[in-house]
């Protein structure tokens, strides 16, 4: 599993904003916003929605991930 990487505590509050705005929607949103960054020719935009992205993904998901010890 790939953790992803986060730049700065700006993308973990970008990440629980989005979950708590849209809920169980929050990816979508931020694969919305990828997709808007990407189309204005923002890359550097596009891959924070995209890494946000993922993070959605982990904060919502009810089980541990990765190696319990």
């Amino acid at each position: 599993m790939n953790i992803p990487y986060l730049s700065s505590r700006k993308s973990y509050d970008d990440a629980a904003e989005l979950i708590a705005l849209f809920g169980d929607n929050a990816g979508y949103e931020a694969a919305a916003r990828a997709d808007r960054s990407r189309d204005r020719g923002n890359f550097i935009h596009f891959c924070h929605w995209r890494q946000i992205e993922r993070m959605i993904v982990l904060l919502t998901h009810d089980g541990p991930l990765g190696t319990i010890h």
